[in-house]
């Protein structure tokens, strides 16, 4: 089972450029707003996303609230990647809390 980590240790995780965050919310939500450089993955490219990361890049997994985000890393970890982290609070408590890692469309 994945690890869930709190915001503050979301941030410090970004700040330190090492870990791939990856974003499942719906694409409308992702075209709105996301962290800077996550990538949004999604069923119709869950494949090439398998294939071209590697397993032992560490993972940080959101979606809106950081419910659905547990399930998702769980399944990650399932795949064979060894550092995958679920994100407490999801993309809503990033939004509020640190703006600035934010790239938001108008």
């Amino acid at each position: 089972m994945a690890t869930r980590i709190s915001p503050d240790e979301g941030k410090t995780r970004f700040e330190q450029g090492d870990a791939l965050f990856v974003d499942i919310r719906d694409p409308a939500s992702f075209a709105a707003g996301h962290l800077r450089g996550a990538v949004h993955l999604t069923q119709a490219n869950v494949e090439p996303f398998l294939a071209d990361t590697a397993p032992e890049k560490p993972l940080v997994i959101y979606c809106y609230h950081g419910n659905s985000s547990q399930g998702a890393a769980d399944w990650l970890s399932e795949q064979g990647f060894s550092d995958v982290v679920s994100l407490d609070g999801g993309y809503e408590v990033l939004r509020q809390r640190f703006p600035e890692l934010l790239e938001e469309m108008a």
